[in-house]
């Protein structure tokens, strides 16, 4: 395999992983923390497990994709078409 190869699959694999991190801090904390920031009165903390293992995937798989996108424009992979 090719450098950029090798180069790309950390990408897509440091970008996942970090959207999945990023979601999980979403669901777990950020759930906790609407009474602070909205106008709902009781704290609501999730697991993964009650918010379930699709809306999971459905959550941090974009967020990935977006933390993709800014690592290939500035580790310029070229995964993106300029």
């Amino acid at each position: 395999m090719s450098g950029l190869t090798l180069k790309r699959l950390l990408v897509i694999i440091i970008s996942q992983g970090l959207g999945f991190a990023l979601g999980y801090l979403i669901i777990t904390a950020g759930f906790s923390m609407l009474p602070y920031i909205s106008s709902i009165q009781t704290p609501q903390p999730r697991s993964i497990a009650e918010y379930g293992n699709l809306y999971f995937l459905v959550t941090s798989v974009p967020l990935g994709i977006t933390v993709m996108i800014w690592m290939d424009k500035f580790l310029d992979t070229g995964i993106l078409p300029d």
